[in-house]
């Protein structure tokens, strides 16, 4: 026996300490824990119960001698072919059973789940649904948009997890739309905003005027629903795209879609897609006036000249060429638009058969004080033009006292020095 001090910690040897807790017999390897829970894609099955139910027409099992003298080393050795039994038929178990066992079925095919792409989108309950109509008055280059209704969702999905919309849990939303290539304020319309709700019922038309057949091809309508917060940022909810190549010209086209997640704005568009604007003239021949008679009607999709996003647009005419250089007319100023509609008139007291030889210049400017005013853009008709803008001219020619609307998009470059498309 070997004495230590108090306090000296025991020390034993390597052989002392490999011989403590062997237990003596067969090796058996050691069961993980997910042999006996294993993962079932649906839970147990019905039929797995405490044991397995041995089949009616199964020989019973001969009584063996000593039955009612077990050790614990067969005991414990029973309950572990007790639990392969149990969990072996539905899993994999470590090794094989010692005795024959009997031929198992073929395990039944999983049922059928549907496809992870076929199932509804969770932006439906997440973000919520918008009921629209789309409308192509291809006769008077129109685009016409009814927001119908929505139903908002009570609470918002976010990084930080859920959050109510308002503090309040309800939402005081609106719709606004974009064209796309080119998304500005110009292109911009919004629907009022209603407060205190989560399912809006606007029944508002909103409307783009000068929209072409080439627009129906290559461009996108994006609608965004939006709830406004008056102190600060208006929170976004969802979206959804409409190719426009979708519509037929003059049929009404319904649609019930699910909102979706703020999708990314192309930025490498095509430049040469870049536009000034486009402008509404009318123009008509009056035999009674002698006269002709240049309706300046409305502009779209201006480009903004001003810090604020928009611009002060007002537009001069001339009939060239001038010798008197009393042709100018100029309409009113429009304060901060980018979409203005003038409904003026001009009258050019002219001889039907001088008009050949004539043509007519439009300018749009933006209005500002104390600087000289910006150039916005313009278009020439007449007998130099090309395409719509002298199909324009030569129909009102033809055509005395009838009036002749047409929209002609604007260039960059003051008409003069270029006369064509």
């Amino acid at each position: 026996m070997t004495l230590r001090r108090r306090g000296e910690k025991a020390t034993i040897s390597i052989q002392e300490h490999m011989a403590i807790d062997v237990c003596p017999g067969p090796i058996r390897p050691i069961k993980q824990i997910s042999d006996y829970f294993p993962r079932f894609p649906r839970g147990l099955p019905p039929d797995a119960g405490p044991r397995a139910a041995a089949p009616p027409d199964a020989p019973a099992r001969p009584a063996v001698a000593g039955a009612g003298r077990r050790s614990p080393s067969d005991g414990a050795r029973e309950d572990d072919e007790d639990v392969d039994q149990l969990f072996g038929a539905y899993g994999s178990s470590p090794g094989p059973s010692p005795g024959p066992s009997p031929a198992r079925p073929p395990a039944k095919p999983p049922e059928d789940e549907p496809d992870a792409d076929g199932y509804e989108s969770d932006d439906c309950t997440a973000l919520g649904t918008l009921d629209f109509s789309l409308l192509y008055d291809q006769e008077n280059n129109a685009l016409h948009c009814t927001i119908t209704k929505a139903k908002v969702p009570k609470l918002m999905f976010s990084r930080k997890g859920l959050k109510p919309m308002d503090h309040n849990g309800l939402a005081d939303p609106y719709v606004k739309l974009h064209l796309l290539p080119g998304a500005s304020k110009a292109n911009k319309l919004r629907t009022k905003t209603l407060r205190n709700t989560l399912n809006p019922t606007w029944n508002e038309t909103l409307t783009y005027y000068g929209i072409t057949d080439e627009d129906m091809i290559r461009k996108t309508l994006r609608i965004s629903v939006c709830d406004e917060d008056k102190f600060r940022h208006n929170e976004f909810i969802g979206e959804t795209r409409v190719p426009l190549k979708k519509l037929k010209p003059n049929h009404t086209k319904t649609f019930s879609i699910c909102l979706e997640k703020q999708l990314p704005v192309d930025k490498t568009e095509d430049k040469s897609l870049e536009e000034r604007g486009r402008i509404l003239i009318s123009l008509k021949y009056s035999s009674q006036k002698q006269g002709l008679l240049v309706g300046i009607v409305r502009c779209a999709h201006l480009a903004a000249m001003d810090a604020n996003g928009y611009s002060d647009p007002y537009v001069k005419t001339y009939l060239r060429p001038d010798v008197d250089k009393k042709s100018k007319h100029k309409t009113a100023v429009k304060k901060k638009t980018l979409n203005p509609e003038f409904n003026e008139e001009f009258c050019y007291e002219i001889k039907h058969g001088d008009l050949a030889k004539k043509s007519l210049e439009v300018t749009v400017w933006d209005y500002d004080i104390g600087k000289s005013n910006d150039f916005i853009g313009g278009v020439v008709l007449g007998i130099h033009a090309k395409g719509e803008r002298l199909k324009h001219w030569f129909d009102c020619l033809k055509n005395k006292d009838k009036r002749i609307e047409r929209w002609h998009t604007l260039t960059s470059e003051l008409p003069g020095a270029v006369l064509s498309d």
